[in-house]
């Protein structure tokens, strides 16, 4: 009996001692958990926090100066500009004929204010050459003849301009320039004014001119305007016809003074 339990109490002993030295062993070949992607996972908000802000020129609008910008008019640089535009008349030298006969009087243009569209595009940093198309109406009168004040009538005159310009100060923000040019005048929509004068032609003219004016950058590619233009050019017209007893011819040295100020946008 002493024996047996002994044997016994061997055999627990042993028992015990194999089930306490199971989960060690355990312990001991079970793989640590990696914990990186608990960390990778805590972090990238934080890393997202850090990442650099954007560039300013991101997120430029139309009406933003932003870091890629480019300050000033130079080479390579094409502007659409919409003026505000008064065209001035004149009438410096002025010759009439009655039938063939000069008499005393003078021709009188009015002044007109209309819209102008520009196209400009700078060859060099200096140089540039635009086109303005515009057309106005003007009333026309013959002041101071035998036979009184005459109201000859009405045109629309279109004088598209081309000007080769020199600019002082390119890629600065005030650039003034000086131009030369040349203008081809043409009238549409001819009306007589009745009364003395049933029928009237005028014919087509042109000539040179100069001009001033500067840009001025106000934000972005958004530019203001003044420009002025002086243009030299004769206007022929005729009333009624030839026998019809009251046929009137006269040359009138128009020379408009043309003002315009307005925006332009460079693409």
């Amino acid at each position: 009996m002493k024996t047996s339990f002994k044997l016994s109490s061997a055999l627990l002993t042993g028992f015990v001692a194999a089930a306490v030295a199971a989960p060690a062993a355990q312990a001991q070949t079970t793989p640590v958990v990696n914990t990186p992607v608990t960390t990778n996972m805590v972090l990238a908000p934080q890393a997202q926090a850090m990442a650099a802000p954007r560039s300013s020129s991101d997120d430029c609008g139309l009406f933003k100066t932003c870091s890629t910008t480019k300050i000033g008019l130079g080479k390579g640089d094409f502007i659409v500009r919409l003026s505000a535009l008064g065209v001035i008349p004149q009438d410096r030298d002025s010759k009439l004929w009655l039938n063939g006969a000069a008499i005393p009087g003078r021709v009188k243009t009015t002044s007109q204010v209309m819209p102008e569209l520009t196209f400009e595009y700078f060859f060099t940093d200096n140089i540039s050459i635009d086109l303005i198309a515009a057309s106005t109406r003007h009333e026309v009168a013959a002041k101071g003849t035998p036979l009184g004040n005459i109201d000859v009538g009405s045109a629309w005159a279109l004088p598209p301009t081309i000007t080769l310009a020199w600019h002082f100060r390119p890629h600065k923000r005030f650039n003034p320039y000086v131009g030369v040019g040349a203008t081809l005048a043409w009238f549409h929509n001819v009306s007589p004014a009745g009364g003395l004068v049933q029928k009237l032609n005028v014919g087509v003219t042109g000539g040179p001119s100069v001009n001033v004016g500067f840009d001025y950058q106000l934000v972005g590619n958004w530019f203001f305007n003044v420009d002025a233009k002086q243009m030299f050019m004769r206007m022929h017209a005729w009333a009624n016809d030839r026998g019809s007893g009251a046929f009137i011819k006269a040359h009138d040295s128009l020379d408009p003074t043309v003002v315009g100020a307005g925006i332009e946008y460079r693409f």
